[in-house]
């Protein structure tokens, strides 16, 4: 049997998870990772999940939002999707973060929200939770794994259980082969030079079945 066989020759179909609620918790300043996001959602309904989208607080002024025409754009076109709250972390069994890299690291609207976690986190309410993450940057090589990593940094800290993609579907290499994460490079067009949707889709689909099992083993 070859090394892809063993990888994915005894693959199970997921099954409908109707009883996991997802919370896709992301970061996006002119729409790449607000896509990711929805993509996730879809994957996570696709398995009749209970599915949230949500972003975090904008921290940046007005006059910085304005002076980027793709900024403001975005921020207007998105300006009903509703805030995340403490209440939506712990609701969740599962979720999702999607963010732009800043440095090889993830910005600061998620660190800011992920500041505020420390009663949940100190209350055991966001133990066991299973979490993955995704992320962007303008080249190939621009900190998207080291932005991922950094946002597993904090979860390991609230006991989370992070259900990362691996190379756990073929998809994984169609899309660029970032096992720990969807990962996508976008051009100075703005549009997403690897064909990821799939792979975003996956990922949701695998993280809503990883909270399932620990559900089950918590019963």
């Amino acid at each position: 049997m070859g090394f892809l066989d063993k990888l994915f020759g005894d693959k199970k179909e997921t099954k409908n998870m109707s009883n996991i609620k997802l919370a896709v918790i992301y970061y996006s300043s002119t729409g790449t990772n607000y896509q990711l996001a929805k993509w996730a959602e879809a994957g996570g309904k696709a398995v009749e999940a209970e599915v949230k989208v949500l972003k975090v607080p904008e921290l940046a002024p007005q006059s910085a939002i304005d002076s980027n025409p793709a900024w403001k754009a975005h921020v207007e076109e998105t300006k009903d999707v509703p805030e995340v709250t403490l209440n939506d972390l712990e609701w969740a069994d599962a979720i999702i973060f999607s963010v732009p890299t800043r440095f090889g690291n993830m910005p600061a609207q998620m660190k800011q929200f992920i500041d505020t976690t420390g009663g949940l986190w100190f209350n055991g309410k966001l133990a066991n939770k299973a979490v993955s993450a995704m992320s962007s940057a303008s080249n190939a090589h621009g900190g998207q794994e080291a932005t991922i990593l950094s946002l597993y940094t904090s979860m390991h800290h609230w006991g989370a259980i992070i259900a990362s993609p691996g190379y756990t579907d073929p998809v994984q290499f169609a899309s660029g082969g970032n096992p720990y994460g969807v990962s996508v490079t976008v051009g100075q067009d703005g549009k997403m030079q690897e064909d990821v949707e799939a792979a975003a889709k996956y990922q949701a689909r695998r993280t809503v079945q990883v909270a399932e099992w620990i559900k089950i083993g918590n019963q």
